[in-house]
């Protein structure tokens, strides 16, 4: 679970000092769906620009030397990738293509799309990226590329995309995203509740439209404030529930004082979650269980998870005492 929030002021009415309280009270708002790291990106000078920091939004002082006109930003809950490595955090720059991506969700098949496309090895561990080459494998970003990549990857997800021509995309899937139209600019972030919280922090109580997006769309804000629409076929978001489920569990889970199990307290719904997630990456309920009986506890696994090459590592570790 991560936050998407930012705004794109097609009619040039905010200045850069009011961009930047709008940011500041946004992705302050946004961290309740993640407080492990925060970025920004934006154009100027026809490039991309991207800011961002391992830290909670709050933390982090988000200045514009120029007056951008959209300001796309992410709040990020760790799921695969270490944060502590910038390079793993959102928002993600696309080299080849000059433009940046941002998502809320999880992505089950980047592995396997990235040997069945064909695609190069980096050294960004999360998830998200596979997005950013599966675009960039098609050599333009447009609706239908966007309409490709919403139809290759499988799992949770809403994907917002800005290009160095301040067009700015979302990509929805079964993951939320409210939009709000002033008239002169577009606001968003992740959900309904988070963007009326920011915006009563700014003493804005009306003068603005709803947009309504569903599963499966695709929607361009263009520069100049007009639109176009797309569509994908959302057969691969069967794992919705489940998934939104799993991340609501662990969110509460990281949230109490003591989560840990022992001898005494063991938390079988946890336990169910970790299972069914390692199972939808190839590893097996034994694996966990044997790692559980040798004293790693669930934040030792969940760790694990969301770094393959450490749960392979230990695996072998802890088996090989079984032959020596």
């Amino acid at each position: 679970m991560c936050g998407l929030f930012g705004l794109i002021d097609y009619k040039g009415c905010l200045s850069v000092r009011q961009k930047e309280k709008i940011i500041k009270i946004l992705s302050a708002e946004c961290e309740v769906r993640g407080t492990d790291a925060a970025g920004v990106a934006y154009v100027e000078n026809e490039e991309i620009k991207i800011y961002k920091r391992p830290l909670p939004a709050h933390k982090i002082k988000f200045r514009f030397k120029s007056n951008p006109s959209v300001i796309m930003g992410h709040t990020r809950m760790t799921t695969q990738g270490n944060q502590k490595f910038n390079r793993n955090n959102h928002p993600f720059y696309s080299e080849k293509l000059n433009f940046a991506l941002a998502h809320n969700g999880v992505i089950n098949n980047d592995k396997k799309l990235r040997k069945s496309e064909k695609l190069p090895q980096t050294n960004i561990q999360t998830d998200s990226y596979i997005a950013v080459q599966l675009i960039e494998n098609k050599g333009t970003l447009n609706l239908e590329t966007l309409k490709f990549m919403a139809e290759k990857v499988e799992g949770s997800f809403c994907f917002t995309l800005l290009d160095n021509d301040n067009n700015f995309y979302i990509v929805k899937g079964d993951n939320p995203i409210a939009v709000y139209d002033f008239g002169e600019c577009y606001v968003y972030a992740s959900t309904e509740d988070i963007l009326n919280k920011a915006l009563k922090k700014l003493r804005i109580k009306s003068g603005y439209s709803k947009i309504t997006l569903s599963q499966g769309d695709i929607l361009k804000l263009s520069a100049d404030g007009s639109f176009d629409n797309g569509e994908f076929n959302t057969s691969n978001l069967e794992l919705e529930y489940w998934l939104n489920d799993y991340y609501d569990r662990i969110y509460d889970f990281h949230k109490r004082k003591n989560p840990v199990c022992d001898s005494g307290n063991f938390d079988e719904e946890y336990f169910k979650s970790i299972v069914e997630y390692a199972k939808m990456i190839g590893v097996n309920e034994e694996d966990i269980e044997y790692l559980l009986s040798n004293g790693y506890d669930y934040f030792d696994i969940e760790e694990m998870l969301y770094e393959p090459d450490m749960l392979e590592q230990c695996l072998c570790e802890e088996y090989a005492e079984l032959f020596y």
